[in-house]
């Protein structure tokens, strides 16, 4: 009932103009008729008073002549009144017809005004992030409409250019930032394999800065990952989403709670390399931020035309106010209970820097899927991934 209702405000938002277009037109066209309609009465009545009454008949007249004039100039009177209601009747019918008429006539001349502005609203409704590079491209004369759409595409052009800039610059930053970090870790490299003893605290000190560059490196891997997931999917395929799960799963050496089902409707159409990092990113999310002897539950399955990877964790109560913020990049509900020092192999990039469900997003979002989060009662976190089925030939039949 709620969506219903929803979806009525949002018609009568929809028509709210071309209603008030049309009730404008009638109500003018009405008001113009009834003036039209006074000056008829108007008229009509000055000429029932200069036709002569009964006592106008010629004086010297015999009295038989005067009764006959007085009868003539009756029938006269009573004709011409007639033909005045009538006439005022039929121009009042003709007004209440004319009336609907102009209810309809005014929907759709509203109609035809505001289908411009329909089939605009349409393409900016489609113009999204992913494909700020088409425009309105409105035709027709060169009138206020028109100079909206231009506007608009100007709008979608600066738009355009700013995403643009902002995916170089973080492409192009990770990228240069490369470089000192390899020189900074060969320096490191270097000191610790010198020949002869080296003190304790230099051997301590060179180990923690090795692991900050190594997550630094991983930072910079999830900012690559991030500014590519952002852009158009390259070279899109059937990408099984159960074979990603249950090698993310055995990468990691867990035991997990599995339920994944490898049925032909788990194949999902886009980029496997992207979608790898999506499953990789969930599961280290659910280990990483867990408690000590907790479980971690993935399950797939098939609803409808979509395609649902669900990652459950156990752990701490989170509100949902507190989860809602997790797709931020470099936003964490807390501080990594399980966390190491990010050497291992069970880490994924971003995974611990507050990027990695930002990732996760960003993939989701590209493939035309979501991202679900929602915190369990009694603590942890359930992520669902919703991506849409890929049609393969039997299916499509």
């Amino acid at each position: 009932m709620v969506g219903e209702g929803g979806s009525l405000r949002a018609s009568r938002r929809r028509r709210s103009v071309r209603w008030r277009f049309t009730q404008l037109y009638a109500g003018l066209f009405l008001a113009s008729g009834a003036v039209m309609l006074a000056v008829v009465a108007l008229f009509a009545g000055g000429s029932m008073d200069a036709v002569p009454g009964p006592g106008s008949a010629v004086p010297d007249a015999s009295g038989a002549a005067q009764a006959r004039i007085a009868s003539l100039e009756h029938q006269l009177a009573q004709a011409h009144s007639r033909q005045t209601e009538q006439l005022l009747l039929g121009s009042a019918v003709g007004l209440l017809v004319m009336g609907v008429l102009s209810l309809l006539l005014g929907w759709y001349a509203a109609g035809r005004v505001l289908r411009p502005l329909r089939a605009m609203t349409a393409a900016t409704r489609r113009i999204s992030a992913d494909n700020l590079h088409e425009r309105l491209a409105v035709d027709g004369p060169h009138d206020e409409l028109h100079d909206l759409g231009d506007t608009i595409d100007e709008l979608l052009a600066r738009l355009e250019g700013s995403f643009a800039a902002q995916r170089r610059f973080v492409a192009d930053a990770s990228h240069e930032l490369r470089t000192p970090l390899a020189t900074m870790r060969t320096a490191v490299d270097v000191t610790l394999a010198k020949p002869g003893p080296l003190p304790d605290q230099t051997r301590v000190l060179a180990g923690r800065v090795h692991a900050e560059l190594d997550q630094i490196d991983r930072l910079l891997d999830g900012l690559l990952t991030l500014a590519r997931a952002q852009h158009d999917l390259p070279e899109p395929e059937a990408v099984p989403l159960d074979e990603l799960a249950a090698a993310a799963l055995t990468a990691r050496g867990l035991r997990v709670e599995e339920v994944l089902d490898p049925a032909p409707g788990t194949l999902v159409r886009g980029n496997r390399t992207l979608l790898r990092r999506l499953v990789e990113n969930l599961v280290d999310n659910a280990v990483v931020h867990n408690e000590p002897g907790g479980w971690v539950r993935v399950s797939l399955r098939t609803t409808g035309s979509a395609v649902e990877l669900v990652v459950e964790n156990g752990g701490t109560v989170l509100a949902q106010e507190q989860v809602a913020e997790l797709t931020r990049p470099f936003r964490r509900a807390g501080p990594d209970r399980t966390a190491s020092t990010g050497t291992g192999p069970g880490r994924g990039l971003g995974q611990g820097l507050g990027l990695g469900l930002a990732i996760v997003a960003a993939v989701a979002e590209v493939h035309g899927g979501r991202l679900d989060l929602c915190a369990r009662e009694d603590g942890g976190l359930r992520v669902v991934v919703t991506l849409l089925r890929a049609v393969e030939g039997a299916e499509a039949a």
